[in-house]
């Protein structure tokens, strides 16, 4: 069994403050990796629109949406799951506590758009949960050498994927490491769930992983490991 990983498309923050950007500089997305395990092609955050992902997974992986078999969403953030709907072939997998938090989240809401009598706000809150109960809680082992790796913190089921390939150990972060700055300062996102939790989650994903696929940038190094400055 062998298991290959590529990155489909760069994510990116709506603005990186480790630039000095505030406010809407940009659409944000997170990045997009692709898994190719035997005969299942998993898709790990599909975020862009289906038309841009589609010419993007052509262009990476010589395949189309219609090819993949398997969705796993490191958060259920919206700008995670752009393409979600139309990814109607494949299995769509979250952590347990992720989903768990979305469907309390999406409980409280309707309680609210009920108490207002707020009619486009309940048909969002009924879209959502339409998608929600298509998912499935991903297994420990969602396949042949991919575990899960929980990284709270950002979300209250943030997940990563871990693949221990034969030279390197590979994580594949989401937000819980968003870019090259944000690991080389020792940075998380500003707006998070749990900011001591997504800290931890930071120190975790540093201290197991090889090579990050980042959850705003491009797979890197770790550079803390390289230097040797972990033991």
């Amino acid at each position: 069994m062998t298991c290959a990983y590529r990155v489909i498309s760069i994510g990116t923050m709506s603005a990186h403050p480790l630039r000095g950007e505030e406010g809407m500089v940009r659409t944000s997305h997170a990045t997009t990796t692709l898994l190719s395990i035997d005969d299942r092609q998993i898709l790990v955050n599909p975020s862009l629109p289906p038309q841009l992902l589609e010419s993007r997974l052509d262009e990476r992986a010589s395949l189309s949406l219609g090819d993949i078999t398997d969705v796993f969403m490191t958060s259920f953030y919206p700008d995670h799951r752009r393409s979600l709907p139309a990814l109607t072939g494949a299995n769509w997998y979250v952590s347990e506590a992720e989903r768990d938090a979305m469907l309390e989240f999406l409980e409280s809401e309707q309680a609210g758009a009920d108490s207002h009598v707020d009619q486009e706000r309940q048909s969002l809150i009924e879209a959502e949960r339409e998608l929600v109960a298509n998912t499935i809680v991903a297994p420990d082992h969602l396949a042949g050498g991919v575990d899960l790796f929980p990284l709270p913190g950002i979300s209250p089921g943030s997940c990563g994927l871990l693949l221990p390939l034969p030279q390197q150990t590979v994580l594949i972060c989401g937000d819980a490491v968003p870019t090259a700055e944000h690991l080389e300062q020792g940075q998380i996102l500003a707006s998070c769930w749990n900011r001591e939790q997504a800290m931890e989650s930071f120190k975790e994903a540093i201290e197991i992983a090889d090579v990050l696929v980042l959850g705003r940038d491009n797979a890197m190094p770790n550079p803390i490991r390289a230097r040797g400055l972990l033991g």
